[in-house]
């Protein structure tokens, strides 16, 4: 039971994002950067504004500790963030043109493709070892992105440069987890908006005056950004990335039925055998741990 809040944030974070098109398609008409610009900047402004008056204590307690820290771990520190805004921004640019610009139903793909990513990568870098039921599961959500990208190939690149930002993003963050969670994402926030900066003005369209616009960027920027990002931290500092990782497929699989419920994409019949395959391999990965929960809130009752 102790690891059950790990999952449940992992949980909460990805099944949010998977209605991420809700508040991201009324926003069609806007280009991709300039909603990229305004959601980065926004989240800055808020956690650095949290941090400098609610959070004074613990921004001591980590410039303290990162003093300590010897020259080449502090260079490994600052390479391991900058390299991790560099990924953020390069994963939500992608996400947002693919969403508005491609199809809903190509970035829930990104999202399948990822965890197979984040596995493999874990397996190898991070030395995290996998059963013969989680390598099934794998081999499932391959088989699974194969029928997918039979369907549509474009579609299929595009997935898989949004999936790899992430799986690389996530993957760093198991090695830089010795900050607070907080700090490490407002410290992205800023290196992604200094990141985004220079190409503000000569690539920002006018300055929007719908107020509608606003609204959905804070809303995207507190429920779709800073919220599941540090769901997304904290379960990584309690569970295996690779977990997460499969954890992650509640995402695309949400954003696979709004895109055929809400926004009436057609869904063919591969496509849909493709995605239940996947949720099978979920349920696959995680079957130690779902049907141990099981039975210790059997025992408890």
């Amino acid at each position: 039971m102790k690891q059950l809040r790990y999952y449940i944030a992992a949980i909460f974070a990805f099944a949010t994002w998977g209605t991420f098109s809700l508040v991201l398609k009324p926003l069609h008409d806007y280009s991709s950067l300039d909603i990229l610009f305004y959601r980065v900047f926004s989240c800055t402004i808020i956690m650095s504004v949290i941090s400098v008056l609610f959070r004074q204590k613990k921004l001591k307690e980590n410039i303290s500790f990162f003093k300590s820290l010897s020259v080449n771990e502090k260079k490994k520190m600052i390479g391991l963030n900058v390299l991790s805004s560099i990924l953020l921004t390069g994963n939500w640019f992608s996400f947002i043109y693919v969403m508005n610009h491609i199809s809903v139903r190509a970035t829930s793909v990104a999202y399948l493709v990822c965890p197979i990513i984040t596995t493999i990568l874990a397996f190898f870098i991070l030395r995290e070892r996998l059963n013969k039921l989680q390598w099934l599961a794998i081999g499932l959500s391959g088989l699974g992105c194969i029928l997918l990208s039979y369907s549509n190939l474009i579609d299929m690149l595009y997935s898989s440069l949004i999936g790899l930002t992430y799986a690389c993003y996530l993957i760093i963050q198991i090695v830089n987890k010795k900050f607070d969670k907080f700090l490490v994402l407002n410290i992205h926030m800023i290196l992604a908006s200094l990141i985004l900066l220079p190409f503000f003005p000569a690539y920002s369209g006018n300055v929007p005056t719908e107020l509608k616009f606003y609204l959905y960027i804070e809303i995207i920027a507190v429920m779709y950004t800073i919220v599941p990002l540090l769901l997304n931290l904290y379960a990584l500092s309690g569970i295996a990335s690779s977990k997460v990782g499969m954890i992650l497929n509640i995402n695309p699989i949400i954003a696979f039925i709004l895109a055929g419920a809400v926004y009436h994409e057609k869904l063919e019949l591969l496509p849909i055998l493709a995605y239940s395959i996947i949720f099978l391999a979920v349920i696959v990965f995680n079957s130690k741990e779902i049907f141990g929960f099981k039975g210790k809130l059997q025992t408890s009752e």
